[in-house]
């Protein structure tokens, strides 16, 4: 483990220690990346070593969506899913903008920058289970500067369809076993519908 790991592992400890002599919140378990909370007899995950996540809207000049596939352990299926990321995880990175970090996730995992990102919307996803909030962004000006795929921990394909032919793609996926997270049609919507002349 790395010095800046292990400051960020006892900053979390500190943080759990404060929260249950507060009496907000104990926690149930504590795993590498994430944290099991009762608070007020309520369970839910809390991801520490991270400020946010970052969801990134990418549509190409000829109107293509940027999709990324991979296989999600959680579900033991392949999904596809908007280029996304954790916001400040890196050693030393604690305090790495939603920005910053949106524009390094779609280079890790597509190969491409933009020459304009813009904040969307941002909300959580599972407020049942986890204390997650994620910030959508649009992505335009793309132009490809590398393979994509991820990081050395992941295994990413690349899709770039229609947004015209969008569902029917979608629908050819399903049908193939490979899930889609829903947050693909928040983020096309917020993309588009939700910012007219953009298509």
């Amino acid at each position: 483990m790395s010095r800046d790991e292990d400051q960020d592992r006892n900053q979390d400890r500190n943080q759990d220690r404060n929260q249950e002599q507060e009496g907000k919140a104990r926690v149930l378990a504590r795993g590498k990346y994430l944290h099991l909370i009762d608070e007020n007899g309520w369970e839910y995950v809390h991801r520490h070593g991270a400020t946010g996540v970052v969801l990134i809207v990418a549509i190409t000049d000829d109107h293509r969506l940027v999709l990324v596939e991979q296989f999600r352990t959680s579900v033991h299926r392949h999904v596809v899913e908007l280029p996304a990321g954790l916001v400040g995880d890196n050693p030393g990175a604690a305090e790495e903008s939603l920005l910053v970090a949106a524009r390094r996730e779609l280079l890790e995992e597509t190969g491409y920058e933009a020459d304009e990102m813009s904040q969307l919307a941002a909300g959580p996803v599972a407020v049942g289970v986890s204390s997650e909030v994620v910030t959508f962004f649009a992505a335009k000006g793309l132009r490809r500067v590398g393979s994509g795929g991820g990081d050395a921990t992941e295994s990413i394909v690349v899709h770039q369809p229609r947004l015209a032919e969008l569902p029917a793609w979608l629908a050819g996926k399903v049908a193939e076993g490979i899930l889609v997270d829903p947050k693909v049609y928040a983020g096309v919507y917020l993309a588009t519908v939700a910012r007219p002349g953009v298509s």
